[in-house]
């Protein structure tokens, strides 16, 4: 029997893509506040300098070793991109970064230096076990949603906080989204798929009054950051981001959404009629679980059996593995099958989990198996033939 499988690695939303040239375009507009306390800003701006490789930085003659997460730089530095007036205040918010457990620090250079680390960038920030390949001050950098909801809740958002908060909550052309499909949409993910807000819940979400929050978003919607659609009584509004496609992900027609696919592969598979696993098989029978469709999403039986779909699963294990994905070696890692509903009886959908034991955060794909038909011969058709003739007629009287 032959498959044609489609393979897609699911990201799901708890991170979210961000921009270095966003943020430094933030940064250098000085009509956007940055007075406040709750630390989003400051913390984001540090992820934005962190190196994803080792590499070697020389400050006055002297050359630091700087690691995956980490970054060095002088007090003065730091205290420009705080927009601290003065160095200790810019001290004082990297102690409390680290007293909140996001970040380590040490003064170095006669304590002219700061060398700073971000907690959990390995976790946030590696691709298929290795450190995603990106240049120094442009490329993305993935962060924590949770993070955004911690810091904004400590204290007051400044306006540079309001902008991140909202840019990380842009939705754009999700059928669970109420007005995605029209343009980014900012939707704080409350399970209701509408993205109506009120001035109250945002100024609550925000530890700012209600009369600060109209201000702050006019005043954004006049820098054409975003567009406010304000509904009459006591619906709410909308809040659309300008320019957010391009800003955020370089090109103007990615489909940003709450899981992002971050790898595709097109498979032809083969498996013999008489099936037989080979002897030496990478992955046991017990490490696969395919649930049923009582338990899933599909109310439809699948069309592939299970010792199909268990050779599907050594076969994009050993596809995985060539890719950089450890976790498709260890014989201890789990695989769970989850049947996806379809309005094609002969495509059948799969959502693959693949549990490591030790604890790492699960790799989720999309499975789209279809038969591969073999090509045809197909004769010219009576039309075709029509046309010919009327060619060949044409031809003759020129």
């Amino acid at each position: 029997m032959d498959y044609q499988l489609e393979l897609k690695q699911i990201v799901d939303y708890p991170r979210c893509r961000i921009y270095r040239e966003f943020l430094r375009s933030l940064m250098e507009d000085r009509d956007i506040r940055t007075n406040g306390n709750s630390y989003l800003f400051y913390y984001m701006t540090l992820c934005s300098y962190a190196n994803f490789r080792s590499s070697y930085r020389r400050i006055e003659g002297i050359s630091y070793l700087v690691g995956p997460g980490e970054w060095i730089c002088r007090i003065s530095e730091l205290a420009e991109w705080f927009r601290t007036r003065f160095q200790h205040q810019a001290l004082s918010i990297l102690d409390f970064l680290q007293k909140q457990n996001y970040i380590t620090y040490t003064r170095l250079g006669r304590n002219n230096l700061v060398k700073f680390s971000i907690n959990g960038w390995k976790q946030h920030n590696t691709a298929l076990d290795y450190n995603y390949p990106c240049l120094k001050d442009v490329g993305f950098f993935f962060f924590p949603v949770a993070a955004v909801h911690e810091l904004i809740s400590m204290g007051k958002c400044s306006e540079m906080d309001i902008v991140l908060d909202l840019w990380v909550h842009a939705i754009y052309n999700d059928g669970q989204v109420q007005g995605s499909e029209l343009g980014p949409v900012v939707y704080f993910r409350n399970c209701t798929g509408s993205p109506l807000t009120n001035f109250s819940d945002l100024a609550l979400r925000w530890g700012i009054s209600k009369a600060t929050v109209s201000r702050t978003l006019n005043k954004l919607q006049d820098k054409e950051y975003l567009s406010l659609v304000s509904f009459t009584g006591r619906h709410g509004s909308v809040i659309y981001l300008c320019s957010y496609l391009s800003t955020m992900f370089n090109i103007s027609d990615v489909m940003i959404d709450k899981e992002e696919i971050s790898m595709t592969f097109q498979i032809p598979i083969h498996i013999p009629e008489a099936s037989s696993l080979p002897e030496a098989e990478p992955i046991k029978d017990e490490q696969i679980t395919i649930m049923d469709a009582e338990s899933s999403v599909s109310e439809q039986s699948p069309s592939v059996s299970k010792t199909h779909m268990k050779e599907v699963v050594q076969k994009v294990a050993q596809i995985l593995a060539a890719q950089g994905v450890s976790c498709c070696e260890c014989p201890r890692t789990l695989y769970k099958l989850y049947p996806l509903s379809d309005c094609k009886e002969t495509i059948v959908k799969y959502s693959l989990q693949i549990a490591c034991p030790d604890g790492k955060m699960p790799y989720r794909f999309e499975l789209t198996l279809s038969p591969a038909s073999p090509p045809e011969d197909n004769p010219p058709t009576p039309t075709s033939q029509a046309g010919a003739e009327t060619d060949t007629k044409n031809e003759e009287r020129r």
